[in-house]
């Protein structure tokens, strides 16, 4: 893959990453518009009850004074921090994690993430993939479009990567995961997963996974 189109995640699942890995150049997409059960403001980890879904309260159109009938561009979405959203995340990822193999090697890096409010749902996410690549230890290069482009041309058009109910015929092969005796593999897990079971294996596993053929 050369040329990729992604959205700017809630640190991303698998399928997003493994297109990050193997691009010669990322493109965010900047200017869409916001919209629901998507990665933008959820995440999905493996807790001891199997698949948990984590998701970023968000203030809704009408409590900022917005016509509730119309759209709302993705970079001007807020959190709704009047929620504890971030310490209950932050004791989710401990639970489900803190016997892995690597959480601990990251965590101290993690923790400012939980621990600083943000105002705007884009700002926080930028942060939270940022640290993905540093994780990965993947050069955090990519350029913000600054129009949206219904179809692309001249990009491999990933944005439906973003799409929590469609994972675009992606299904990632196995690695160990801490609760795997009890609810066997889950596919295409948020990355942080992968990370803290895999630690510095990560991008080599992402290297070796394949996206469908028709999606590059």
């Amino acid at each position: 893959m050369k040329l990729v189109l992604l959205h700017p995640s809630y640190f991303g699942p698998i399928s997003q990453w493994v297109a990050f890995a193997k691009a010669e150049k990322v493109f965010f997409e900047n200017d869409d518009n916001y919209q629901k059960q998507t990665y933008r403001n959820r995440m999905y980890i493996y807790d001891a009850n199997g698949r948990l879904s984590l998701n970023i309260p968000i203030k809704h159109r009408a409590a900022l004074g917005l016509d509730t009938k119309g759209h709302q561009k993705y970079r001007d979405v807020q959190v709704e921090n009047e929620f504890n959203w971030q310490t209950q995340h932050w004791r989710a990822f401990k639970s489900s994690y803190q016997t892995s193999p690597f959480f601990e090697f990251y965590e101290d890096e993690l923790y400012p993430l939980y621990h600083k409010e943000y105002k705007f749902l884009m700002d926080f996410n930028y942060d939270c993939m940022e640290f993905v690549a540093d994780c990965l230890q993947l050069e955090w290069d990519f350029e913000k479009t600054e129009e949206y482009i219904l179809k692309p041309e001249d990009k491999l058009d990933l944005r439906n990567l973003v799409n929590a109910k469609s994972d675009a015929g992606f299904k990632n092969s196995e690695y160990t995961q801490v609760f795997d005796s009890k609810a066997g593999f889950l596919p295409n897990l948020c990355i942080l997963d992968l990370i803290f079971n895999e630690g510095n294996a990560a991008i080599s596993y992402l290297e070796a996974q394949d996206l469908k053929s028709d999606l590059g």
